[in-house]
């Protein structure tokens, strides 16, 4: 993840100050009070997919306002959901007062006052939401405030899992594919937050949607690699391989299938996008994890009917003109 704001690059007495001043730049407008202004310890980690942003974020103990006044310049208007990986932060809202730990997440609205309070060193993903995309996923219209969603087990779990992979492989995936991952997260926790405070097991046909949307953004993130298989993929996902295909009967094509679609598409876009003009078509087969240039070219024919050289020639062709 780009790192935007580490206390670590600061002289210890500016570190609290600069940490406030960053809070509101990143994030929202707010009041922010360190407990200790010296020697705060603090970093911003952040990975944008489409209109969602997903953050790490480590702060030390401190006390977090949003108020009315805030609230009035509308700098955003979005959710934040927060997974806490260590320590705890309580946020209240509307009357009502809920705590982030370890294994409990939960939503809250940003364009109304809040107060957050962090009395240990913590840190968390938040990851933010725009409001009236997020609230399409609710029949009510806007999604359930400060209620717990369990990330330890069912769909909760996912959501945490789908995030962390996010974060991990993000530095790998291509701007084409931010927009939908960021989609596919909003639906995650989307189907979290359906189920009751504290029951988020949901019924096993959300989960398995959820889990084969969270392995397609794995796949996603690693088309590339050459080695890539269901075996490989079973494991890095913490899945049986029968589990893994018992997933994608739920569409209409093998993982196997879906693997190989997928890098064609990629490899379509690569070869008609002016950015890649310089590229040889065997180059961009390669850096989808073809280890072939014939059967790549083979595979491309029987999918779009039409060569690879077609696809890339056609950009040419239409620049020489257009000079």
């Amino acid at each position: 993840m780009r790192v935007v704001f580490d206390t670590k690059t600061l002289a210890t007495a500016r570190r609290g100050e600069a940490w406030r001043e960053a809070i509101c730049e990143i994030y929202l407008q707010v009041d922010c009070m360190a407990e200790k202004q010296k020697d705060y310890t603090g970093f911003v980690r952040e990975a944008r997919f489409g209109a969602v942003t997903l953050t790490d974020t480590l702060c030390s103990p401190q006390s977090i306002q949003r108020r009315a006044h805030h609230t009035a310049h509308f700098d955003k208007d979005c959710y934040y959901f927060g997974i806490e990986h260590v320590g705890e932060i309580n946020i209240d809202q509307a009357g009502l007062s809920f705590p982030i730990r370890t294994g409990i997440g939960t939503l809250y609205y940003a364009n109304e006052p809040y107060s957050l309070r962090c009395y240990v060193k913590s840190r968390q993903f938040w990851a933010e939401l725009p409001r009236e995309a997020f609230d399409r996923r609710f029949d009510s219209g806007r999604p359930p405030l400060l209620t717990s969603v369990d990330l330890t087990r069912g769909l909760g779990r996912i959501a945490a899992e789908f995030c962390s992979s996010l974060a991990q492989e993000n530095a790998h995936v291509d701007g084409a594919s931010r927009e939908r991952l960021g989609e596919q997260l909003m639906d995650i926790l989307a189907l979290a937050l359906h189920g009751e405070p504290g029951r988020q097991s949901a019924d096993e046909k959300s989960v398995q949607l959820a889990r084969l949307g969270s392995i397609k953004a794995y796949i996603e993130a690693n088309l590339g690699d050459p080695s890539l298989s269901p075996a490989i993929i079973a494991k890095q996902n913490g899945i049986s391989l029968r589990y893994l295909h018992q997933l994608f009967r739920l569409t209409d094509m093998s993982v196997s299938e879906w693997l190989r679609l997928r890098r064609l598409q990629r490899c379509h876009d690569l070869l008609a996008s002016p950015q890649n003009a310089n590229r040889s078509i065997t180059e961009i087969a390669y850096s989808m994890g073809f280890s072939s240039s014939s059967h790549f070219s083979n595979l491309f024919r029987a999918q779009f009917k039409v060569r690879p050289s077609d696809v890339k020639g056609a950009y040419v062709r239409s620049s020489r003109r257009a000079a």
